[in-house]
């Protein structure tokens, strides 16, 4: 296991600079989500933390080691793709082990690590099989196997869910989640998926446009966001924000208002909204309405409720959860 830290790293392509000055601490045995929109720069972060593309400027450390210049294999870094990337014909303990026989390591010595590594991602009953004869989310777990046998400093997974449905991705996550509290090893983590960054994560990297906008664990990101950008992006349904004279009421450029903290009241409502959509999901119920002078807002109700399309209905805040932004999206205070 390893600490890591990135000094001032940046990434250009030519004349296009990709990274600008990326600056961060990544404890030993911590799980680091990278988070944002694509073409943020989080898969190309990721890549320089591998050795798979060159730093332009700054220092990787590894260690406490300048990294900069060791190989992928130097690093010992395991790296897990969104495709499985399976030998076909081979088994599953064969894809497993294929890393440890290119070392011309003992085949006692392979067997034993596939056979521990199989364990933890409750792969025995399928280690003679191929590939083609594994669910989706059977590959995935056989890709991150055959980077566990490696015993690496860091694990770093890109977007390794992605090829899966819902179901199987919230399954598998799961599963993620509980391979690093029994491997305590360095996992860093990239996704464009915020709802898997706030549940996975012990700290959430938030890029935009190839830099940093806020570090923090999900209930820091989510309570207090540096920017308008981070409380747009953490949270879901994603934040209502309010400009115009609804912002102008509250001396800012712009509000923010989550949609759990949104209610529908029928006494003393601050607003009044004409209903477009109700989303009913069971254990909570969306409203989508249109509010005169405001916009469309989303409301996040516990539970279930009978609200129809093409109701008025009057709505309140909670005031002590109002976000308030300047023009330049920096919060006020």
């Amino acid at each position: 296991m390893a600490d890591l830290e990135l000094r001032n790293i940046s990434k250009s392509y030519g004349a296009t600079k990709v990274l600008h000055d990326i600056n961060l601490k990544i404890d030993d045995g911590e799980f680091i989500v990278f988070v944002g929109p694509s073409g943020c720069g989080k898969s190309t972060l990721l890549r320089l933390i591998a050795g798979l593309d060159e730093i332009t400027d700054g220092d990787l450390l590894i260690g406490g080691e300048r990294s900069n210049k060791l190989s992928p294999k130097q690093r010992n870094i395991a790296m897990v793709f969104q495709s499985y990337a399976l030998y076909p014909q081979m088994t599953v303990a064969e894809n497993m082990g294929f890393s440890l026989s290119l070392e011309r390591r003992p085949k006692a010595e392979i067997r034993q690590k596939v056979d521990e590594a199989a364990a933890t991602l409750k792969l025995e009953a399928l280690l003679d099989r191929k590939p083609g004869q594994l669910s989706g989310g059977q590959r995935q777990r056989v890709a991150i196997g055959r980077a566990i046998v490696r015993n690496p400093r860091v694990f770093l997974l890109d977007e390794p869910l992605s090829n899966l449905d819902a179901a199987l991705r919230t399954e598998t996550r799961v599963e993620i989640g509980e391979l690093h509290q029994r491997l305590k090893t360095t996992m860093i983590y990239v996704t464009h998926d915020q709802v898997e960054a706030m549940t996975m994560a012990d700290r959430i990297v938030i890029l935009n446009a190839g830099r940093i906008e806020q570090v923090g664990t999900p209930m820091e990101l989510y309570n207090t966001p540096a920017t308008e950008f981070v409380a747009s992006f953490i949270g879901s349904p994603k934040m209502n924000l309010i400009t115009g004279k609804a912002a102008q009421e509250y001396d800012a450029a712009t509000i923010g208002i989550r949609p759990e903290h949104l209610d529908i009241v029928t006494e003393s409502p601050h607003w009044q909204g004409l209903i477009t959509l109700v989303e009913r999901l069971g254990h909570n119920t969306i409203v989508y309405a249109q509010v005169p002078d405001v916009g469309p807002v989303t409301i996040s109700l516990e539970g279930q409720h009978e609200y129809q399309v093409g109701q008025n209905v009057g709505l309140d805040a909670d005031l002590s959860k109002i976000h308030r932004f300047a023009r330049d999206g920096r919060p006020l205070v």
